[in-house]
């Protein structure tokens, strides 16, 4: 085809794609169709221009006409270009170009928009950055597409930065579309009532959407009235949107608020609202903002059959939210289930009701404002002639949330003084000072920084001065002092000039930053246009004819109930008693579990836990239980005791229900992380039947699992569906046609029990028992508290072997706030730890040398880095904790228990981060500095990363990470010894005096003058030859040469012995305080015939108070320490050895055979007071005779086991409270246990225990007389007390197992 035979053809399909293009899919137009380059030079508008070449109608793009577009007189950034467009119109897109042929462009600008051409409001971007990019280049043409389309006739494009060899340079272009509304305005006492018809249809979803604007801060904006008389209320109070719920004729109380949201509605702005009712929930959409809320059940089939709009008009059963406060201002395209109410109004429709003056255009007043933007904002204006006169009035408003700065400053030239009406603690206040003396103070108005409009009258006549606040609403102060004035006075509102001129002003407080409208001075309104065009006045760093306010608290950043405090130009968060902390309360005060509690050194006690650290979950107070085996956590519910019932013969079943103190969300998380889980389930019985046969239905059964749970017909102890009991399983039922021993209907007690294990079933939550009412049935149940242990998180670990070996995860969404805890332990020197990138921006920590870490991203403000440097390496193969965190606020990083390091974010910056790559875990994408070594417990945002099942599937990484000890082996404490687990550590105190989770907890007992705890070393030959049962000595034949002997007493004995070792060659060691009151210790060897006496210097050991004593002997060197006195060095005449070391004996020695008569004395009469922590070498025989009967000792007397050995024992029988976190003192470190905890419904449980003490105390009592007569009986059998086969009386005890119950009561042995 010929060249030319293609035009046609091309100007066709050009014009067909331009027609198209203007409506886009379904018909909808697509609004991006130039609006600037047609319109007429009026329309244009400059703060100046260079010429009349340079003048705003050539600013139009792509035009080379006059000097090929805009240029100020002066560059600088008090210079605009201003837009009208004719009407309201929706704008999507800006477009700049620099002016022609020039280097002149700008390089960053600001956006205003407005309907009228005044109350300016600037544009601010998602982020809310509020300045734009411009040009490179005076060619080429940057488009900048809004975010969110913008309604406005006006704009204003302002110049923040320009090419710095050029000036301010402009061509401008805006795309957008027509815009079309229905608008009705209010005068404050005019309304539209809407009535639907008769019987409305009942959707599942209904909709009420509007926009409107106003300059009021309160008033009624609709009242949705519905069937039996509930009513829905919209208002706007003090520049919020509040949404409440109304209910019958009694609702004087003000009505139920259901939601609350916005700020700041009252700026003459049009904002969107929208409310949605989807069935159970309710939408509050505020502009970008949306609110979700569960409605009360009767409004979910509720259907309104009455609208009022910007007033109550109701049949006056109900008080109005906000009486004789109607809406005044305009409403915009209110639509109720897609129906234009206003339009309908406009056709006068007979559903539709007009109440007085209505109109359907928006008469918008014209409100000039100036916003104090910085520190060097001030507004400067001249004294009024009519000052002369004596006659002085100042009259403003003023909105900020700065408690303090100053308003208004000028000079009594007379007097040579000064006023000033100023800010402070949120108060108004005025003062008058000459030379720095202040002569005149007045004050008044509170809470002035509450971000609402406030209105300030300053007064003088006839030698009365007054300042009043707020009118009738607010507060006056005057007084009586002379105020000669002239005109010559300078006024200065909100601060000083930096640079003096001959006008002095000077400004001994703080400036104000806010927004201050209707100036009048006497009576005469400023106009701020002519300020703003320097005509009257001078000023610097304003905004004029615009409020430039933000409320940064509204929607808050600050989570979990976090208070939003701000001011001017920043905000914070009061975390206080939320249980979290940080810059915006995102990171929990408190640990996930019990484990991570007990890994850093805690023990058993009450602690709070957070079982999903930054999730939505609140911290709960729990019951960590930390044994030597396993960590606990227990939860207890309503009702942990044994309770018994009576038979009823007029109901059938019985029904229990369980409330337990952990929510439903805590319950399921720590079931969920916890590697097993049980909770005892008991039923004790005389003639009531439990299951009844393996066919038949059960007469009992529980229901069990989170939720509403399921109906579970087995018994503790055994398996899911086997409608069996624990003796069922095992085969040993007391009658073996049955299942259950209670099944058995015997005559006489018996009893059902066991743990349940299937945490699918757990907790219980609820009991029903049948067979009850038959005469005689007798039965008891128990549930006892759930008990965790285990927690999956904690040791869920990956070991890296390769540098180029990653773990990949799904994108990380933590736009607003992030934080990355986790454990690494690396004999290496560098690595990656964590990478997730996006297309900008992105996120890193790695360890960048052995001696730092380093928390890297980027949010679109340009790359920023928190860093922590430690003092000594970090790849030392033990384990280091890492917990980074970025908000809106600010970057940390902290590393073990380092200070955290911190970055604060830019003023104004972009604050989300968006990322859309996989997560990196141990590597990079590009495989390059990859991290060698183990990383444990990674936990984003509270999540944990299950690191062990990925690793199982790649190449390069394995499952979990052994070698614990090396890391936490230095919690074992007293001679423990740390013992290697799969997932984690435990202490070995076999070889300790102590035991305890870290063989921490000290082992006390109380002795009497007869108590006699005789440990066997060795036997004699013949004894030890016919008896085989008893145990063998582990001291056979071994000659000691020293000893380590330490030992804990409290005692007012004096003298008394307190440690006596023999050997079968009548040698021995006594340690013992003689009758001077001190400490004496005493060697005899079978190779001296002297007795080795040696004595300490501390005196009055015998003081009642605890002392500690260290002994340590080699050959014929001896050491003794006491208490934290310094240590005193002895040497013996000899080298001791002890041969054949027969027994240790603490107490009363019954036989002193080869004794001198002094000290056989001694040891008959035996030691009064408190024994702890008695270790000799590897023996500890106070331990063994208390917690280990089947050792080699003998015990004889009274032996009560106690806490005497703390150094400050605690009365077991004080009052116990239980911490909230509203009491918890703020310097309390979270890593320590709540002690003297107790729930307050276990009072009960204690009284209980009490007497199951005192009853089992006095048995024991009545035997002790007979077994006290039998001295060489081995204490290794329990005593147990006979029980008759077959008794009515209830036979078992009720103790529950409470863990707040104290665990150190006293416990007593008569051997």
């Amino acid at each position: 085809m010929p060249l030319g035979s293609k035009r046609p053809a091309g100007i066709t399909a050009l014009i067909a794609v331009l027609l198209l293009g203007s409506v886009g899919t379904g018909g909808e137009e697509v609004c991006d169709s130039p609006l600037v380059s047609s319109l007429p030079p009026s329309s244009f508008r400059s703060s100046t221009q260079l010429s009349s070449s340079h003048g705003p109608v050539f600013a139009k793009v792509n035009r080379r006409e006059g000097a090929g577009g805009w240029s100020p007189l002066v560059s600088d950034r008090y210079q605009w270009l201003e837009v009208d467009l004719g009407r309201r119109t929706q704008i999507t897109t800006v477009a700049t170009q620099g002016r022609y042929g020039s280097s002149d462009w700008l390089t960053a600008y600001l956006l205003m928009f407005s309907d009228t051409g005044h109350n300016w409001r600037q544009h601010r971007q998602e982020d809310s950055l509020g300045a734009f990019p411009g040009n490179s280049n005076a060619d080429s043409v940057v488009q900048y597409k809004l975010e969110q389309p913008v309604i406005a006739r006006y704009l204003r494009l302002i110049p923040l930065d320009w090419n710095p060899t050029g000036r301010i340079g402009l061509r401008l272009e805006i795309f957008g579309c027509r815009y079309t509304s229905d608008v009705a305005s209010f005068d404050g006492s005019s309304s539209l009532i809407y009535r639907l018809s008769v019987r409305p249809s009942w959707a599942a979803m209904e909709t009420i959407s509007l926009k409107f604007k106003t300059l009021k801060n309160s008033g009624t904006l609709l009242h949705a009235e519905g069937q039996r008389d509930h009513s829905l209320n919209l208002v706007l109070e003090k520049g919020k949107l509040l949404l409440y719920h109304q209910q019958g004729v009694s609702s004087s109380s003000g009505g139920q608020l259901l939601v609350s949201l916005g700020s700041l509605l009252d700026d003459q702005h049009w904002h969107l609202v929208k409310v949605e009712r989807l069935n159970t929930h309710l939408n509050l959409t505020v502009d970008k903002n949306t609110q979700q809320v569960h409605v009360p059940a009767e409004l979910s089939h509720w259907h309104a059959h009455t609208l009022s709009l910007a007033a109550v008009q109701s049949h006056g059963l109900q008080k109005p939210i906000l009486p004789n406060k109607n809406f005044h201002g305009c409403l915009e395209n209110l639509l109720y289930r897609d129906l234009s109410l206003i339009d309908l109004a406009k056709q006068k429709s007979p559903q539709v009701t007009m109440v007085g003056n209505v109109t359907f255009s928006c008469a918008e007043p014209v409100s000039v404002a100036v916003t104090f933007t910085n520190p060097h904002s001030f507004l400067q204006l001249p004294g009024p002639t009519s000052w002369s006169s004596g006659v002085v009035s100042v009259t403003l408003q003023f909105r900020t949330w700065n408690k303090a700065g100053l308003l208004l400053t000028f000079d009594l030239l007379q007097q040579d003084s000064t006023m000033f009406l100023y800010l402070s603690e949120a108060r108004l206040r005025l003062q008058i000072s000459k030379a720095g003396r202040v002569s005149l103070e007045l004050s008044t108005g509170s809470g002035l920084n509450d971000g609402q409009w406030h209105s300030v009258e300053l007064n003088f006549r006839q030698d009365h001065l007054s300042i009043t606040v707020d009118k009738d609403e607010g507060a006056t102060a005057q007084t009586s002092i002379p105020l000669p004035l002239t005109s010559d006075s300078q006024l200065f509102f909100g601060g000083c000039p930096t640079q003096k001129s001959s006008q002095e002003c000077s400004n001994p407080f703080k400036v104000f930053q806010g927004c201050m409208r209707l100036l009048t001075l006497d009576d005469q309104r400023v106009d701020l246009i002519k300020v703003q065009q320097r005509m009257l006045g001078d000023y610097s760093h304003l905004q004029i004819d615009m409020c430039g306010i933000i409320d940064r608290c509204s929607p808050s950043h600050c989570e979990h109930g976090g208070r939003c405090m701000q001011s001017w130009s920043t905000f914070h968060c009061n975390c206080s008693n939320s249980g979290y902390r940080g810059a915006t309360c995102h990171s929990s005060t408190y640990e996930q579990s019990c484990e991570a509690y007990k890994h850093k050194g805690n023990t058993s006690g009450h602690y709070y836990i957070d079982v999903d650290g930054s999730g939505p979950i609140k911290p709960q107070l729990i019951y960590c239980n930390m044994t030597e085996d396993q960590t606990w956590m227990v939860i207890q519910h309503n009702n942990t005791e044994l309770t018994r019932l009576q038979p009823s013969p007029e109901r059938n079943q019985h029904f229990v229900y369980f409330d337990y103190l952990s929510e439903e969300a805590q319950l399921a998380a720590i079931i969920g992380q916890s590697e097993h889980c049980e909770q005892e389930l008991s039923y004790h019985c005389r003639k009531s039947r439990l299951l009844n046969t393996l066919e038949g239905a059960p007469f009992s059964w529980w229901v069990g699992g989170l939720g509403p749970g399921q109906v579970q017909t087995y018994w503790g102890g055994a398996l899911p569906g086997s409608q069996q009991c624990a003796c069922g399983l095992q085969d040993n039922c007391v009658d073996t046609s049955h299942y259950c021993n209670c099944d058995a209907d015997f005559d006489r007690w018996t009893d059902d029990s066991g743990l349940l294990t299937h945490k699918e079933n757990l907790p219980v939550r609820s009991l029903v028992l049948g067979d009850i009412q038959r005469p005689g049935s007798e039965a008891a149940y128990r549930v006892g508290p759930i008990r965790c242990h285990g927690d999956k998180n904690f040791w869920n670990a990956a070991f890296f072997d390769k540098e180029t070996s990653y773990l990949h995860f799904p994108t990380f969404h933590g736009e607003l706030n992030a934080d990355i805890s986790f454990l690494f332990k690396t004999t290496s020197s560098s690595g990656v730890f964590l990478e997730n990138l996006g297309i900008k921006d992105f996120i890193r920590i790695e360890l960048s040398s052995s001696t730092a870490v380093v928390f890297s991203f980027d949010v679109g403000n340009g790359p920023l880095e928190v860093r922590v440097e430690t003092s000594l390496p970090l790849n030392d193969n033990r384990w280091h904790s890492v917990r980074a965190e970025r908000n809106v606020k600010e970057a940390s990083l902290r590393v073990d228990n380092l200070p955290a390091a911190t970055q604060e974010a830019p003023a104004d910056g972009l604050i989300h981060l968006q990322l859309n790559s996989q997560l990196f875990i141990g590597g990079t994408a590009s495989r390059q500095k990859g991290f060698l070594g183990c990383i444990r417990s990674l936990q984003l945002n509270g999540v944990t990363l299950d690191l062990e099942e990925r690793a199982k599937i790649t190449p390069g990484v394995r499952p979990g990470c052994p070698g614990h000890c090396s890391s936490y082996g230095v919690l074992c404490q007293n001679q423990g010894h740390c013992v290697e687990k799969d997932n984690g550590f435990s202490c070995d105190c076999g070889q300790s005096a102590f035991t305890g989770a870290f063989c921490h907890k000290e082992v006390s007992a109380s002795f009497k003058s007869t108590t006699s705890i005789t440990y066997i070393l060795k036997e004699p030959y013949e004894q030890s030859r016919n008896s085989s049962g008893l145990p063998s000595s582990i001291y056979s034949d071994i000659t000691l040469r020293g000893e380590n002997i330490s030992l804990s007493f409290r005692t007012s004995q004096s003298p008394a012995l307190l440690l006596y070792v023999s050997s079968f060659y009548r040698e021995y060691l006594v340690l013992l305080i003689n009758k001077h009151d001190e400490l004496e210790l005493r060697y005899k060897s079978h190779s001296s015939r002297d007795v080795e006496l040696l004595s300490s210097r501390v005196v009055n050991p015998a003081d009642g108070r605890l002392h500690t004593v260290t002994i340590r002997r080699l050959a014929d060197t001896v050491s003794v320490q006491i208490d934290q006195n310094a240590r005193e060095d002895f040497n013996l005449t000899s080298d001791v050895e002890f041969n054949s070391i027969k027994s240790l004996i603490l107490g009363r020695v019954q036989e002193s055979d080869g004794l001198d008569a002094e000290l056989a004395g001694l040891a008959s009469l035996g030691f009064t007071g408190c024994l702890s922590g008695v270790r000799f070498n590897s023996i500890s025989p106070l331990k063994a005779a208390l917690l280990h009967p089947d050792s080699p000792v003998f015990v004889t007397g009274p032996l009560v086991q106690s806490s005497c050995g703390s150094s400050s024992p605690a009365n077991p029988y004080a009052a116990e409270t239980t911490h909230t976190l509203s009491d918890q003192p703020g310097s309390v470190d979270p890593g320590q246990p709540l002690v003297n905890t107790i729930r307050s419904d276990s009072a009960l449980i204690g009284g209980v225990i009490a007497v199951v003490i005192f009853v089992s105390v006095a048995t024991l009592a009545v035997m002790a007389r007979f077994i006290c007569s039998r001295k060489g009986t081995y204490r290794n059998q329990e005593v147990k007390t006979a029980q008759p086969e077959d008794v009515h009386e209830f036979p078992f005890s009720s103790q529950a197992d409470s863990p707040g119950a104290p665990s150190e009561n006293q416990k007593e042995y008569f051997i």
